[in-house]
């Protein structure tokens, strides 16, 4: 990794608007830093972050993964090095030019198998590609493991995602912990979103993870999902829009 290379991992529980934010921070980046190469990695396997954006996937670095694969047990003579390299093209090719911004989409998690050296590749092979931006947003899955196995050992910023309720606190603590112990991070911080009430805001308990930004519950937002439209399309006065750039603020990448 690049040493200006910023690399964001957004993670927290299911439903807590986590691939809404991550979209809102490429739109924010790639206004703000037009002249700056900016990826965005959706590193969930329910490809949510795409239909954020307005991205349409045609393939994934799993469908390349399995492709190798296949090719090794259908008995081709050719070296890994050789199947490797190819598939080192292939990612490329995967890659959605975008308009201010590159996507790229991870899938279906792993399958078991004896293929660890494929797959320990093709994340280095992702971790290269990041190399090549200044700013990667990962949208990762309800976990943080995902990111450190199947994409990136180290990121730059860990951002935590979680809603007013209990249970969300008490998971981006436990991601806290993983995280920890299985990535390589230099920052980490929360953003609180959907408060339904600044009264609320007292009652909500990060522990140790300081907070970033609180985002109130954004009626602009839910009518543009109801409509189907992407984050990109929301006007810069949406409270999502508005709360993301306090936290990119916050964790001085603005």
């Amino acid at each position: 990794m690049q040493n200006n290379t910023k690399i964001i991992a957004v993670a927290g529980k299911g439903g807590v608007g986590k691939t809404s934010l991550a979209a809102a921070m490429v739109k924010v980046l790639v206004e703000r830093y037009p002249d700056k190469r900016i990826l965005a990695i959706d590193a969930d396997p329910a490809v949510g972050l795409s239909t954020a954006l307005g991205v349409e996937v045609h393939e994934t670095i799993d469908d390349i993964r399995k492709a190798v694969v296949a090719t090794v047990e259908e008995g081709d003579t050719r070296t890994a090095l050789e199947l490797l390299a190819e598939s080192e093209y292939r990612i490329y090719d995967a890659m959605t030019e975008c308009d201010g911004f590159s996507f790229i989409a991870v899938g279906r998690p792993e399958s078991a198998g004896c293929y660890c050296k494929i797959n320990n590749y093709l994340k280095a092979v992702i971790q290269l590609l990041s190399d090549n931006f200044d700013y990667v947003v990962i949208d990762g899955e309800a976990g943080i493991e995902q990111v450190n196995r199947r994409v990136m050992e180290k990121v730059t910023h860990l951002l935590l995602v979680t809603d007013s309720s209990r249970k969300g606190t008490q998971v981006i603590q436990t991601i806290r912990k993983v995280a920890d112990s299985l990535v390589m991070y230099e920052w980490v911080g929360a953003v609180i979103n959907r408060i339904s009430s600044t009264e609320s805001i007292k009652l909500i308990d990060t522990g140790d993870i300081p907070v970033m930004s609180y985002i109130y519950s954004d009626e602009k937002l839910a009518e543009a999902d109801l409509k189907g439209e992407s984050i990109l399309t929301l006007p810069a006065d949406t409270e999502l829009l508005r709360g993301t750039e306090r936290a990119l603020v916050r964790m001085g990448i603005l």
